[in-house]
């Protein structure tokens, strides 16, 4: 054994230490020095695979468990007082029974803590002995080991299906191209497959790669939470520097598919891996209502020292009023007395020890117990799960449940979120000239008949794919065309269910060609030549070459595996406690359908079937014929995006089928059947600020470098050059112009719009490209800037091809949710990346903005003009609220702002006027916005504001809104889970948000609120009438109560009815709540937990306190029973009365309030009568002989009586003079269901009318939509606008 100095040691980790944190590392292979001891070793320094999320170990799991659990000031403070209790000069009670409450605590925190901690190191285990194969120099072969051997600089083999143990740099592949497709839903919930491919130039031994003969360096980042950059180059022996990205990663986690079997070089490791640093375990976030009750518990401290201080003068003045030493002041053992200064300085202690309880020690652990069962019924409410995707609510914030009572704001995406994000292909634009697809348009609108929507989207069973589409058959009789439905007795799931291919769904993938331009792209495809390709043919060949789509042929069918997973589980105790209950059954009935739709599509494949042969000929009158001599090819397409999906399925419906795509080439069939192999030169990838994307390839006939560029319209216009229309003439030439006027058409419509161009570059510009873009590459610092630069540097003077517009229909009952969400006071604000005239027409079909609303739009290209336009709005604004004809009415004003406007207001001079006018808006619609400026909006209205916010979207580019806003809720929709992942709630559909908030939301609130308040004044009322005892026994500090029955009082007697009102009550109904959104008012601003409603259920306590101490004394004064005796009937009193008094609160009384109101009162008889009977106690046999006596029951009840008689009349008066909305709703729910229905319609009616509409500016009506094509003017394109207008459309 090597023995090393502790100096050696330390200097070892210094320098390890410097080593982890340099922004870059060099790594090298392991192999050279296999068999070494670890000092040799090249990447010593850095982490191995093993993880370990556990928190404790098992020596010294107490003294970190009571450090975190010290972390709560209440914990500190209730140990500060069982130790002050041990004093012998101020202890109040005898100090081991002082400690009890706190251990209890304590220890159930504990044992939660251990078993979450026993869960975790069990998931750590299983997951770190999982096998892997490591290349051995000694075996000259790959050998298993254990994921948790594995080290930086280890080369190692994953094969199909297998998931990749750390995070690897891809160096070879079993693909001829190679190619690795990874699946990454362990990370981000993605099931489309994403393609990683080899560092070029790095294999340079066939077939096979030999680990052995690898000596480069590998030059990489320091590791980071990223999954979607990563910066590295691998420099050869000979100094060579040949760069690599995200592209070639294979992260840890994911899964490898449709590949033999890869090889990579191990860059990060355990906790390094970047899914690794993304695990960051459950959000903490604190709710509004735990903010005010952290300000409440000070006050109740002011209260607890001030009735102390009390105590400590009425000692002092009651020692100074004895006329001489009584004899039950004993002396210490040397015959000293404190004097009455020294002694009420004690008693001051003394007095806080046997008042403690004023300070609720349990209400902490109670709030925990209730937003656990909170969230179990939230979780498992039918209403919120949605059969389709068989997917049920998820809360991933355990903490903030009653903040979803009290929303003010929502920002909301548009796609995917408001909308299906199932893009449907609709209409496009090629040369100027408009195709719109009306044939696939009456298909559309027969899927849209809401008879047999549910038929014929889910169940359509259309005929068998023609070999071509022809001429002929689309004139042909409209039965041919019909979708066949004989199988509509099938559930309409039998299509929709979730399948391993993203956006397949018949919806998407089935399009009819236009006739025209059927006929159209026949002629351009016979007449075009070697030396000239038709623009018809170049706009479909962009159609299905600019795009990421992933082609496979489906020989490797998905395996999924379940491993990592279930190791990375959620350590909730929540998802624990739910699980037990699955298991038991107590939720079967709720998901009874999972089982019976896994049987039906244990097989289903999602595969599309090419409708045209290999090898169709086309005849003279332009139809497209089959050879019939081969059978048609199977295609998967993955796509990572659903419009990239439509558009690749629209050039299909044409005959432009994408066949297979490689890093280097992209396989193209033509109508013809000719098979086009493009060679790919490069891809341009999408990001926000190009907010596009460009493929270079070299053209396989022309064998030019050719550039395809796809992307919005304002990104693509100004780069326009030379239009592609030399050989028109006449005003055919303005085909730019014709197809801006084409796409404000698509969005007047509500249709997504993208342009395509193209670019022929010269071989001299592109050889001086490739370098720059190789350097670009092989950069580190700025990398990603670099290639943006080398991006836009070669995306000028393209060259219009045309437009596509494409429809993402609305979710179902969206328009409902959102009026629902008005109507309770929640203002709605709309954040799309969309232009504003789609925005716009969807936001008038959501219901967001309404035909009499006065909608401001806000566009300016400078801030000058901005400025002004923000005045004047604000100046516009202000002058109808202060017209004395609009004294008693509120504008119903809308706001519809661009993203280069909101830009400019966003700036420090211009927030507070953009805020001013915001706050007056009922809803917002801001378009062309980036995901950052997402994010500052959410802020800027939370902070100057102080509103509460919820931010709600289902892609990547909302999560920095998700995590912004007060409550975060995700959508798991067709873009992945990273917004879920970010989020508190995640949630399937849009609807949901209406029960969610108005009903879920509002009990959550109003129930915890309710507890809180009650949790305050029982503690209260239970601990003053040992302050009104003080009066009367010279404020000693001393009982009438054993100390025991005092601590069983908040631990056993009155702990689970509090609990249980704070789980199982409901003041309304969810039909009233649904059915009178205003009802959700009530919990907004100061709600129902306000200062001046702690303050008076405190008064109450003291009041009810004053009654059930001074009754009993009234009624006991001048006999002869012991103190004891005394103290029987006031504990006795005070626990009836306390739950009397909640009995008042409960609004809905169950089964459960029936068994936990009974049962305290058992617990209390059978405790005190047990205790009792111990000869070695204070109270010996007093219960009994108080329960032979009428006048303890005729105390008792008299008592409560008058204690609780102010709060039942106060109660009965305000409900009967006058009600509040929340009492009339209970009205409502005492009625027969149609009865009520009517009440509530006619209720709604009286609430709403009394509003007058704003829609009294005099401005000019809004433009309607023409249909001719015109060419628009410059000043369309030019200048500033703002437009004060009521849309009446």
């Amino acid at each position: 054994m090597v023995w090393w100095s502790p100096l050696s040691l330390l200097r070892d980790a210094l320098r390890g230490q410097r080593a982890r944190q340099q922004d870059l590392r060099h790594l090298a292979s392991n192999l050279p020095y296999e068999g070494l001891e670890k000092r040799k070793q090249p990447n010593r320094y850095l982490p191995g695979n093993a993880i370990k999320t556990t928190k404790y170990t098992l020596l010294f799991f107490i003294p970190m468990n009571l450090y975190e659990q010290f972390h709560r000031l209440a914990n500190i403070y209730f140990v500060g007082l069982a130790i002050l209790n041990f004093v012998p000069v101020v202890n109040a009670f005898q100090p081991e029974v002082a400690l009890i409450p706190i251990c209890v605590i304590l220890c159930l925190t504990a044992l939660k803590d251990a078993w979450e901690d026993f869960r975790r190191y069990q998931s750590d285990k299983k997951l770190n002995n999982m096998p892997c194969f490591v290349y051995s120099r000694k075996d000259k072969q790959f050998m298993e080991r254990r994921w948790k051997d594995v080290r930086v600089g280890d080369f190692l083999k994953v094969l199909c299906n297998e998931i990749v143990p750390a995070d690897l740099l891809l160096l070879y592949t079993s693909d001829a191209n190679s190619v690795c497709h990874i699946e990454t839903a362990n990370l981000d919930g993605e099931i489309n497959l994403k393609e990683r491919r080899a560092v070029a130039g790095v294999c340079i031994t066939e077939p096979d790669f030999e680990p052995e003969s690898f000596n480069s360096i590998v030059v990489c980042e320091k590791p980071n939470n990223n999954l979607n950059h990563f910066k590295c180059y691998v420099e050869k022996a000979d100094k060579e520097k040949v760069g690599a990205g995200i592209e070639s990663l294979l992260l840890r986690g994911c899964t490898v598919r449709n590949t033999d079997h890869a090889v990579g070089f191990v860059v990060y490791a355990g906790h390094e891996t970047k899914s690794m640093l993304n695990n960051n375990g459950p959000r903490y976030k604190r709710s509004k209502l735990e903010r005010k009750l952290n300000v409440d518990v000070i006050f109740c401290v002011i209260l607890l020292l001030a009735m102390c201080l009390v105590g400590a003068l009425g000692h002092y003045y009651w020692r100074q009023t004895l006329p001489g030493v009584p004899p039950y002041l004993v002396p210490d053992s040397n015959g000293h007395l404190d004097g009455p200064g020294l002694s009420a300085f004690y008693m001051f202690f003394s007095m806080i020890i046997l008042l403690q309880v004023l300070i609720p020690i349990s209400l902490y652990v109670s709030i925990e117990l209730v937003k656990i069962g909170q969230i179990f019924f939230i979780m498992n409410d039918i209403d919120l799960y949605d059969e389709e995707a068989d997917s049920r609510i998820q809360c991933k914030a355990l903490n903030i449940t009653e903040d979803l009572g009290q929303i003010d704001y929502i920002f909301s995406d548009k796609t995917g979120t408001l909308t299906e994000n199932k893009m449907v292909f609709r209409r496009c634009s090629i040369m100027a000239t408009e195709y719109p697809h009306k044939e696939n348009a009456i298909r559309l609108a027969v899927i849209d008949e809401p008879d047999t929507e549910e038929e014929v989207i889910f169940n359509q069973q259309p005929q068998p794919p023609q070999p071509v589409w022809s001429v002929a058959a689309e004139d042909s009789s409209p039965k041919g065309r019909q979708h066949q439905h004989g199988s509509r007795h099938k559930s309409k799931f039998a299509v929709n269910a979730q399948s391993n291919v993203a956006f397949s769904s018949p919806l998407e993938t089935e399009v009819i060609p236009d006739r025209k331009l059927l006929r159209r792209v026949s002629i351009a495809e016979r007449s075009s030549s070697s030396q000239k390709i038709d623009p018809y043919l170049d706009f479909f060949l962009a159609l299905a070459i600019c795009n990421t789509v992933v082609v496979s042929m489906a020989t490797g069918r998905r395996r999924r595996t379940n491993e990592y997973a279930s190791s990375v589980q959620s350590s909730n105790p929540l998802d624990n406690f739910s699980n037990l209950l699955k298991r038991a059954g107590s939720v079967r009935n709720i998901f009874a359908s999972k089982a019976k739709k896994d049987r039906t599509f244990s097989d289903s494949s999602f595969k599309e079937e090419d409708r045209f042969n290999p090898s169709p000929k086309v005849d003279d009158s332009g139809v497209f014929t089959s050879c019939g001599s081969e059978q048609p090819s199977t295609v998967c397409y993955e796509a990572e995006s659903p419009d990239e999906a439509a558009l690749v399925y629209a050039a299909k419906a044409y005959g432009f089928t994408l066949l297979s795509r490689t890093p280097d080439s992209v396989t193209v069939r033509l109508p013809s059947g000719q098979k086009l192999v493009f060679e790919v030169l490069d891809t341009l990838s999408f990001d926000y600020n190009r907010k596009r994307m460009s493929v270079l390839v070299r053209h396989p006939i022309t064998k030019e470098f050719v550039l395809y560029s796809k992307g919005a319209d304002y990104a693509i216009m100004e780069l326009l050059g030379a239009p592609y229309a030399e050989h028109l003439s006449g005003n055919q030439r303005d085909i730019v112009a014709d197809t801006q006027y084409h796409l404000d058409c698509y969005g007047k419509e509500g249709l997504r719009t993208l342009c395509f161009t193209k670019k022929v570059v010269n071989a001299k510009d592109y050889e001086d490209w490739r370098l720059s873009r190789l350097r670009a590459k092989a950069a580190i610092d700025g990398r990603e800037q670099l290639i943006t630069d080398t991006a836009v540097q070669l995306e000028t003077n393209l060259t219009l091809l045309g437009a596509t517009g494409i429809e993402d229909r609305l979710q179902d009952n969206v328009p409902e949710t959102i009026v629902a969400l008005r109507e309770a006071g929640i203002k709605v604000w709309v954040l799309t990346g969309d232009k504003p005239e789609t925005a716009v027409n969807i936001g008038y079909a959501c219901r967001l903005l309404e035909d009499e609303d006065l909608v401001i739009n806000m566009s300016s290209k400078n801030k000058i003009a901005c400025t002004s336009i923000l005045d004047c709005t604000l100046e516009e604004v202000r002058r109808y609220e202060n017209d004395p004809r609009n004294v008693d009415t509120t504008p119903d004003i809308s706001l519809v702002i661009d993203g280069r406007t909101l830009a400019m207001v966003l700036s420090p001079d211009l927030q507070g006027r953009f805020v001013e006018l915001a706050k007056r808006c009922r809803s917002v619609l801001c378009c062309r916005v980036t995901p950052l400026q997402k994010s500052v909006v959410v802020k800027l209205i939370r902070e100057n504001l102080g509103v509460m916010a919820l931010a709600v979207g289902d892609g990547a580019n909302d999560v920095n809104m998700i995590q912004a806003a007060d409550i975060g809720i995700g959508i798991s929709g067709q873009e992945g889970m990273q917004a879920v992942m970010a989020s508190d709630f995640a949630i399937s559909r849009f609807k949901h948000l209406k029960k969610l908030l108005l009903v879920h939301g509002h009990w959550c609130y109003t129930r915890l609120a309710n507890m809180i308040i009650y949790f305050f004044f029982k503690n209260l009322a239970n601990v003053n009438i040992l302050f009104w005892y003080q009066f009367y026994c010279g404020f000693t500090a001393a009982t009438m109560t054993d100390y025991w029955l005092l601590i069983f009082f908040n631990l056993f007697f009155t702990s689970v009815p509090p609990i249980m009102f704070g789980i199982m009550d409901r003041d309304v109904s969810a039909e009233v709540l649904l059915g009178v959104p205003e009802l959700y008012r009530t919990g907004q601003g100061a709600g129902v937990y306000r200062f001046s409603t702690f303050w008076i259920n405190m008064l109450d306590g003291f009041y009810q306190s004053f009654i059930c101490f001074f009754i009993p004394y009234l009624t006991y004064q001048g006999s002869d029973i012991d103190v004891f005796t005394f103290g029987t009937p006031l504990a006795a009193v005070s626990l009836f009365t306390i739950l009397l008094h909640l009995s008042i609160e409960i609004k809905a009384w169950t089964f459960v309030h029936w068994i936990t109101m009974l049962g305290s009162v058992a617990v209390y008889l059978i405790m005190t009568l047990l205790y009792s009977s111990c000869v070695t106690c204070n109270s010996y046999w007093t219960l009994q002989n108080q329960m032979i006596d009428p006048v303890f029951y005729l105390v008792c009840i008299l008592t409560a009586v008058v204690a609780l008689l102010p709060r039942y009349v106060f109660h009965v008066m305000r409900n009967s003079i006058a009600p509040t909305p929340i009492v009339q709703a209970r009205h409502l729910d005492q009625l027969d269901p149609s009865t009520r229905d009517e009440w509530i319609k006619e209720w709604r009616g009286f609430r709403g009318g009394g509003a007058v509409k704003a829609s009294k500016l005099s401005t000019p009506p809004s433009p309607v939509l023409d249909t001719t094509p015109q060419s628009p003017t410059d000043s369309d394109f030019l200048g500033h606008e703002i437009t004060l207008e009521s849309m009446h459309m």
